[in-house]
């Protein structure tokens, strides 16, 4: 429901439109406030459907949207065959098939919950719907994604969890020139007012700040760093404080005006709960996890490849030929997308080999890891 108010000729659109059109009276409220305003007007139907909780349809929506505290499997059929053993239910002993369950599923649908949704769609408006916003935000129907098991995040970790992050990177020459960050991330607790964003430059006994610029959902705050001569600090400030649960989008530019700065990779630092899995749609659009793409101009490297939790000199070894980590360039262009989970405290990204150069020897740095 957010990507169908987010891109109104997408298909999410032409499919969810008559739910989503309605919160367009919610003038001020963004786009993830209005599906949960849809959402919790569904929570609230589905719970008066039934006159009891063995009701066969309120069981088979509460399975269908994956509500309340059961384990729900991945398809619908597989949910529905989780009901057959459900107490007082679908009789003693259970069906056989999940024919009765598909059954009570479209009844369900067609004579309860769309008629009750349309008749109250006609009516909200504005500030009616907040109370269904609060319902959204109270239900569990809204599970936190979870950092991958295994990995805790340190005690100073940011508290957000990523569930998008994508880094587009231009160079010119052999410097990241500039590199374009969009996340979207779901925080882990109240208040979170803020993203520390870290572009370095420069090798560990020089390092300075690249100018980091605000492009949407955020404003740049900066402050010295600890101890003099550190880099400074750089917030990204959100435009309201989040509550625990609640998702946000930013776009941040970091711009490297020193083209004789030698990029060996770029590199992201999970210095938060983690991030996603990815998740690549029909048409090619990452829409989860941690995709990277690189554009080169006239300077090529002669290699690239995708790194995970690795040291800094593993990941500077270039795979052998064949290796699944080699990245071909297209047009001047690499890109990766992360299909594993990156867990906190580790690093990700893409390196490269660069031709070497004829002439004086080029002291080469790298940059240091940038926060994702």
């Amino acid at each position: 429901m957010r990507y169908a108010i987010e891109d109104p000729a997408s298909e999410s659109a032409a499919v969810l439109g008559c739910l989503v059109r309605p919160t367009e009276s919610m003038i001020t409220a963004p786009p993830e406030v209005r599906a949960l305003a849809v959402w919790g007007l569904m929570l609230d139907e589905i719970e008066k459907i039934g006159s009891t909780s063995e009701s066969r349809r309120r069981n088979v929506l509460a399975a269908a949207f994956r509500l309340g505290p059961a384990a729900w499997r991945s398809t619908l059929d597989d949910r529905f065959g989780q009901l057959k053993h459900l107490p007082g239910v679908f009789g003693d002993p259970p069906p056989s098939t999940t024919t009765p369950m598909h059954k009570a599923w479209r009844r369900a649908v067609s004579d309860k919950l769309a008629p009750c949704l349309a008749r109250n769609l006609e009516v909200l408006d504005g500030e009616a719907w907040r109370a269904y916003v609060e319902i959204a935000r109270d239900s569990n129907a809204f599970p936190e994604p979870r950092a991958p098991r295994g990995r805790v995040p340190s005690d100073g970790a940011q508290p957000v969890f990523v569930e998008r992050l994508l880094v587009a990177v231009e160079m010119r020459r052999r410097t990241a020139y500039r590199r374009l960050t969009v996340r979207n991330v779901v925080a882990r607790g109240d208040g979170v007012d803020g993203y520390m964003a870290r572009a370095l430059t420069g090798e560990d006994d020089g390092l300075a700040s690249i100018p980091i610029k605000a492009i949407f959902g955020c404003h740049v705050e900066t402050s010295l760093g600890a101890q003099p001569g550190d880099p400074l600090v750089v917030e990204l400030r959100f435009p309201k404080p989040l509550r625990k649960g609640e998702r946000h989008e930013f776009i941040s530019l970091a711009c490297d005006d020193d083209l004789d700065e030698e990029r060996k990779w770029i590199n992201v630092d999970v210095d938060h709960h983690g991030i996603a899995p990815g998740v690549v749609d029909g048409d090619g659009r990452v829409t989860g996890g941690l995709s990277v793409s690189v554009t080169f101009d006239d300077c090529v490297p002669d290699a690239c490849w995708w790194y995970a939790e690795q040291t800094e000199y593993e990941r500077m070894v270039r795979p052998p030929a064949g290796d699944r980590h080699l990245l071909e360039i297209r047009r001047g262009v690499v890109e990766h997308t992360f299909l594993e989970p990156c867990h906190p405290r580790e690093e990700y990204g893409i390196a490269f080999r660069w031709p070497l150069e004829a002439g004086p020897h080029r002291s080469p740095t790298w940059p240091a890891s940038v926060s994702g």
